[in-house]
């Protein structure tokens, strides 16, 4: 027991070290792969070693190798940081190392995650019948959702997919936005659906897919099944399509409407910028991520579904074995996962720590900070806006000014192009900041987001002047380059 409690203080004190120094430390990485391989690939021993030894040296020898992502100057993939409520349950849930398949095995974990599950469609705006599932992130939620509408569209033509599997089966149509995440793409191959049956179509100027394209695509082949990815919250630019439009021709010919909302969802839960949402309550089933901007630890994700039969029988087992709740829910009858770890604790914490109010708090301020983050960086010498924030991501450009000619910068330069990585690779290697690179109609850009409880005022200055030196020096360099060959 005393090495239990041992490795533990470790442990704890290793954390807080952590989480306490994260506004001090590089947000980026230092330490190498063959630093990182020095420190951490040790031959396997015959024998073990005291658990505290282990614990100790594996909180020294990542050192270098952990990403700031808990920062509030971290603004690179859309991370979360994690609520000091949901760090502490997930802590709890770790010790107490319940398998939260079913009410059976752990009675707590069952009903923190059917509590959370309704305090979770209560704050989404999403209809109070649809089922729920919490599972490792949105990438499992679309897995979870498409199961739902496979076996919902298959079953209204008479085939039983769990049954009979889809060789032989009426071919199931996806209909996505050619602006769609790539996770839904996996989904698709995950579940046998076949990306060859992915039908991309156009957007807008806004990034939202066309109606007149789906009614178009939809009328082509009328009696097909046909599954809809719409999106809240689209990965560069933030847009949401128009779900009362998109609804509406789909439900006229009986096609499933699901929505990305990986981040974009929890503009649900905001007074300011709920009108995004406006018509999502009708689509057929929605995936989010909570460790996204509910700023839970990961791995959390959740899958909602209209279509509650269909959601459990693309799901449920049932064997003499187990032990099957009667007057509760066990959670396996939802998820893809049997075995899986008591992941609603965290969720449950992180809600009640926040309240209502404290949701629409967090996601107005993190918008406020990307809009002040692009605002600050585009009026820099060098740079240009590409998109303001719709919520909480934007994009910025930034111009080789020495090498291109000024009016050049609204072409697809591939010097603005090598500029832009080039800029991102030198504020990343400041340590101030974290930013990641994508590209948006043919032009490099560097991606903000913000979606960290931590983000402050001070990190978004700091951030505007850490990109303002790169960019004084890297201009600076241009200039005693371009003199020398003069």
């Amino acid at each position: 027991m005393n090495h239990l409690l041992t490795t533990l203080e470790i442990a704890l004190r290793s954390s807080i070290d952590h989480l306490e120094n994260l506004d001090k430390q590089p947000v980026a990485p230092t330490a190498d792969y063959t630093q990182l391989r020095r420190q951490l690939g040790k031959p396997l021993a015959d024998q073990g070693m005291a658990p505290e030894q282990v614990v100790s040296d594996l909180a020294r020898d990542v050192e270098g190798g952990i990403m700031g992502s808990g920062s509030g100057r971290f603004f690179c993939w859309v991370i979360g940081g994690a609520l000091p409520s949901a760090v502490a349950a997930d802590w709890l849930a770790a010790a107490w190392d319940q398998n939260a398949g079913m009410y059976a095995t752990s009675p707590a974990a069952a009903i923190v995650e059917e509590v959370a599950g309704v305090w979770l469609k209560d704050i989404l705006g999403l209809p109070e019948q649809a089922s729920f599932a919490l599972v490792t992130g949105c990438q499992m939620a679309h897995v979870t959702c498409l199961a739902a509408a496979r076996h919902h569209l298959l079953e209204q033509r008479g085939w039983n997919v769990e049954e009979r599997g889809l060789s032989g089966s009426p071919t199931i149509r996806i209909l996505a936005s050619d602006q769609r995440h790539g996770s839904v793409d996996r989904a698709v191959r995950l579940l046998g659906l076949g990306t060859a049956n992915m039908e991309y179509l156009a957007t807008d100027s806004q990034g939202r897919l066309s109606p007149e394209a789906l009614a178009k695509a939809l009328e082509e082949r009328p009696s097909d099944p046909a599954i809809v990815l719409v999106q809240a919250g689209e990965i560069n630019i933030g847009s949401f399509d128009d779900f009362p439009a998109i609804t509406e021709i789909a439900q006229k010919h009986g096609a499933w409407v699901h929505v990305d909302g990986a981040f974009g969802l929890w503009a649900a839960a905001s007074p300011r910028y709920q009108h995004l949402m406006k018509g999502a309550a009708l689509c057929d089933s929605w995936a989010t991520d909570g460790h996204k901007w509910l700023n839970v630890p990961f791995d959390s994700g959740y899958a909602f579904v209209a279509h509650t039969e269909s959601h459990r029988l693309a799901m449920t087992y049932r064997a003499p074995y187990l032990t099957h709740a009667s007057e509760t829910r066990d959670q396996m009858e939802w998820n893809p996962e049997w075995s899986r770890r008591a992941r609603g604790f965290a969720t449950y914490a992180a809600l009640r720590e926040l309240g209502r109010e404290g949701v629409a708090a967090l996601v107005d301020r993190c918008c406020q900070h990307a809009t002040a983050i692009v605002a600050g960086i585009g009026k820099l010498p060098g740079a240009e806006v590409l998109w303001s924030p719709t919520i909480n991501q934007g994009l910025v450009r930034f111009l080789d000014l020495q090498n291109e000619a000024p009016e050049s910068k609204d072409t697809n330069s591939k010097s603005h192009d090598h500029f832009t990585d080039e800029v991102i690779a030198a504020i990343n290697k400041t340590g101030e900041a974290f930013f990641g690179g994508t590209t948006w109609r043919g032009k490099r850009a560097m991606r903000v987001s913000v979606c960290n409880w931590r983000t402050t005022e001070e990190d978004v200055e700091r951030t505007i002047r850490a990109a303002e030196q790169v960019l004084a020096t890297m201009g600076n360099r241009s200039e005693a380059q371009h003199a020398a060959k003069t």
